[in-house]
């Protein structure tokens, strides 16, 4: 019995190799007790046939049936070990072959069963995207996806302890945050938000809530500027307050309306500016670095990584815990939506199966010869007894037959060959 470990070889159920070897005994039992009955019948008619003449037809069939019957014996034996012990050469052809076995079974998959004309002829037949889609958008299926995500998930988070996620905090995120350069990244961000003019709309934006705001708060600013001017009147503070609203809010029209106002283009210059001197300056680069030395420094001292991880933790558990797990439900309903989508949309399952067709097509044009070859390398790691009789165990029976059809047929053929000599004598 070949037992398969970890690394491509796994245990062969024992009670199913136990009923395998007990059918394999009873047919070489049969072979070998039909081989014993043609000896037996050969011994007992060439002691009487100087009595009885009529018996060298019997003798005939018999003789020739033990020679078929031990040559087939030979024969079966040869491929698994040696007969009778003795190292004749060609025999024990498993075992001491087990090696080009193995590469002649990689060979034979690689070039009959690996190819990518094989493979994506078998796969088109098969609608694989529609399939997909209607299995997904069975409800019980979606949620049987995502009680399984659930059932992983918490051993995942139990797995991770507290101060393997500070370590791996430390060691990898810490220093790849303090190695970034945030003046030139805010620089990019900032010339990626004004490409194309976009800023100006936002400064027509502000402008305009600006003028909501001056126009709602009236009163609040004449009570600031009395509060700030405590020997004029009220009803001068109410005029001036007013007039300056007025004025601030016919220069806001002003700039919205025209594209060309002097304000655009002082704002539109500070921004470029203000890039500039993210992407180039050094003193900004440095304050950038200080920042964020800063932020990494409060987040070490408050424990923040823990204090996050813990909360996450906690709350995914809990949820997931829960019978009426909120994961589990968002998690089911976009599988359930995205089957049902996929089924609306004949268009999209073709490109997913034609995207599937070319992922295999590849993935077996480049990888068919790595697949041979494990197949190649698992062989070669068995052990040649074991491999011999693991084979056995699954033809043997087989191979039994043909003894006994050996047996029989080789006493017809030697029966005939007599009749022949027979009759030509006469």
């Amino acid at each position: 019995m070949v037992s398969r470990e970890a690394g491509g070889r796994r245990p062969l159920d024992e009670a199913q190799a136990r009923s395998k070897a007990d059918r394999l005994r009873r047919m070489q039992r049969l072979a070998t007790s039909l081989l014993g009955l043609m000896l037996a019948i050969l011994a007992m008619s060439a002691a009487y046939e100087s009595r009885h003449p009529g018996l060298h037809w019997i003798r005939a069939f018999a003789e020739a049936g033990a020679i078929g019957a031990l040559a087939d014996w030979y024969a079966v034996t040869a491929l698994f070990r040696y007969p009778l012990g003795l190292p004749i050469p060609h025999t024990a052809i498993v075992s001491r072959n087990k090696d080009r076995i193995g590469e002649s079974l990689g060979d034979f998959v690689e070039q009959n069963f690996l190819t990518p004309g094989n493979i994506t002829a078998k796969l088109r037949q098969h609608d694989a995207a529609q399939a997909l889609a209607r299995w997904l958008a069975a409800r019980r299926n979606s949620l049987a996806v995502a009680s399984a995500v659930a059932d992983f998930v918490p051993v995942m988070l139990s797995g991770l302890k507290d101060e393997e996620i500070r370590q791996f905090f430390d060691r990898t995120l810490t220093p790849q945050l303090l190695s970034l350069n945030v003046s030139r990244i805010a620089g990019n961000v900032l010339a990626m938000l004004t490409e194309g003019e976009r800023h100006q709309v936002l400064l027509d934006r502000a402008l305009q809530a600006l003028e909501r705001w001056l126009v709602a708060k009236q009163g609040l600013i004449e009570a600031k500027f009395s509060e700030a001017s405590r020997y004029t009147p009220r009803g001068l503070d109410s005029y001036v307050v007013n007039k300056f609203r007025q004025g601030i809010v016919t220069l806001l029209h002003e700039v919205v309306e025209n594209p060309r106002h002097e304000l655009r283009q002082q704002f539109d210059q500070a921004v470029r500016d203000l890039i500039h001197d993210l992407m180039n300056s050094e003193e900004y680069r440095q304050k950038g670095q200080a920042l964020l030395r800063k932020l990494v420094e409060h987040l070490q001292a408050e424990k923040f990584y823990r204090l996050l991880w813990d909360d996450v933790r906690r709350r995914v558990q809990a949820d997931l815990e829960s019978e009426s797990s909120l994961i589990k439900e968002h998690i089911a309903s976009a599988l359930t939506v995205l089957g049902e989508a996929l089924l609306e949309e004949a268009g999209v399952r073709q490109k997913l199966n034609e995207w599937w067709l070319d992922a295999i097509h590849k993935v077996v044009v480049r990888f068919r010869h790595q697949i041979s070859g494990l197949i190649t390398d698992v062989v070669k790691s068995w052990d040649a007894e074991e491999v011999s009789r693991a084979v056995e165990l699954e033809i043997g029976r087989d191979l039994q037959y043909i003894r006994i059809n050996g047996t029989l047929v080789g006493g017809t053929v030697g029966l005939l060959l007599h009749a022949g000599m027979y009759l030509a004598g006469t």
